[in-house]
């Protein structure tokens, strides 16, 4: 059996031009999808490669696509923030508001227990005697110290002399700030400032004035900040003993030798007008807040009230002899103390004294023969249970009472006259103006004594209360 073979020969035909171009067109767009390719491929591998250098680009790329926001819904953000700030504004205000009626529904508590005299400070109990060397000794007058005050914010002292002279004193370096010379008698045309013993001085409440008066029957109003004088008040016909301001108010109050009491308008340089009612010369006047202040009449031996608004006054008795000092202790309550060596508590309310000590500082003398020291000044922390007396003794005490049984005995070396005490409105110390005679005669000279002022430490064991009466 034969086997052949049948070749077979296939011709493909011309293709047309058409066909011609869409297979170029098809490989192109090949060519650019391979390229297109390759290209991305190469992007995804960059931004691949940047992603791992930097992890915190897409969490960046994260945040910014949440922020984009359309103006309506930004707008939406923006008001419901505003009102959520307001909401806690709101919240803020008024949480203070509360604050600022209970603390001002307690200052007015405290004012109006203060103005019956029942608002009490109980820290007597807690008082310790200071260590000799807390006690601090500032001198600078030639003569001894007759008067002194402290500034509200208790950072300066006010002292004046016999040598007329006034001092500015710091009481935390205790340096002496600033000194108003004294002038020679006769220069008093002249000369800004006393040219006679100064006897008395007073600051507002508001630091704004000091005012000193003289024996010359001269009143003199200062700036305590600067010590510029301003100017002189003028009406007194005897030394002026006693000047005090009413609290809050620039109104002040002075008393003199002359027997008279005076009201002064200092904003206006202005006087008032005049009360009468001593027989004898005045010693001492102090007041507080009320439209009313309280005088010690010396040898006539009274203690007045005196009610300026009704125009009235209230006399009491008590002392066997000159009373010579006087302290308010709240609204209510007064001290005085006097030459015969007592020291008495007293009310408005009764015409004795409901408490009083006799021979305070103790007596010298021979046996059978013995005179007490005199009391020559007492002082009072306003609203409290704590007064100071100090007086001329060979062992100078200065006591503190919570009774008037009950002292603290405090000895200042060297010996020496304690002619006036001062607390700090804080409680937190105690000034003594001291010299080697009294402040108002020379009837005895200590000549190892010091011209100067004490500030003596308060020193407490327990935090003070504060209690209604």
């Amino acid at each position: 059996m034969s086997s052949f073979f049948i070749k077979k020969k296939v011709i493909s035909a011309a293709p047309n031009k058409g066909d011609l171009k869409r297979k170029s067109n098809a490989d192109d767009g090949k060519g650019r999808s391979k390229k297109f390719s390759k290209r991305m491929d190469e992007e995804i591998s960059s931004d691949s490669e940047n992603e791992s250098a930097d992890p915190n680009r897409k969490q960046q790329e994260n945040e910014d696509d949440e922020i984009e926001e359309t103006p309506q819904e930004k707008k939406l953000r923006l008001a419901k923030l505003y009102l959520e700030q307001l909401r806690e504004e709101e919240d803020k205000r008024a949480e203070q508001e509360s604050f600022e009626a209970d603390l001002i529904a307690g200052r007015l508590q405290d004012d109006v227990l203060e103005q019956k005299g029942k608002l009490q400070r109980l820290i007597a109990k807690e008082l310790i005697a200071p260590e000799p060397a807390e006690i601090r000794l500032m001198r600078g007058h030639k003569l001894p110290v007759t008067c002194l005050v402290i500034t509200p914010d208790e950072k300066y002292i006010f002292s004046a002399s016999k040598d007329c002279s006034i001092i500015k004193w710091e009481v935390e370096s205790g340096k002496k700030v600033q000194k108003i010379a004294g002038g020679r008698k006769g220069t008093e045309a002249r000369h800004v400032g006393h040219t006679t013993h100064v006897l008395c001085m007073a600051i507002s409440s508001d630091g704004k004035y000091l005012a000193s008066g003289d024996m010359n029957k001269l009143i003199m109003i200062w700036d305590p900040t600067t010590c510029k004088h301003l100017y002189k008040l003028k009406g007194h016909r005897d030394a002026v003993s006693g000047l005090a301001f009413r609290r809050g108010t620039h109104t002040l109050y002075s008393a003199s030798h002359d027997r008279s009491i005076k009201v002064w308008s200092v904003d206006e340089n202005a006087y008032v007008e005049t009360l009468f009612g001593h027989q004898d010369m005045i010693t001492g006047l102090d007041c507080l807040s009320r439209e009313r202040c309280v005088t010690a009449g010396g040898r006539d031996r009274t203690v007045r009230v005196w009610k300026i608004a009704e125009e009235s006054q209230l006399v009491f008795h008590g002392h066997e002899g000159s009373i010579d000092c006087i302290q308010l202790i709240n609204e209510e309550h007064m001290v005085t103390g006097g030459d015969d060596g007592s020291i008495s508590v007293w009310t408005v309310n009764k015409k004795k004294p409901v408490s009083t000590v006799k021979q305070a500082h103790g007596s010298h003398g021979n046996t059978g023969l013995e005179q007490p020291y005199w009391v020559s000044s007492v002082a009072a922390l306003h609203n409290s249970d704590i007064v100071a007396s100090g007086a001329h003794t060979h062992t100078h005490n200065t006591r503190y009472h919570s009774r008037p049984t009950n002292p603290l005995h405090l000895k200042l070396k060297p010996p020496t006259n304690s002619h006036f005490l001062k607390f700090s409105n804080s409680g937190k110390f105690l000034v003594a103006g001291v010299g080697q005679e009294h402040r108002l005669g020379r009837w005895w000279r200590i000549k190892e004594a010091r011209n100067g002022i004490y500030i003596i430490p308060l020193k407490r064991q327990a935090q003070e209360q504060e209690v209604v009466q």
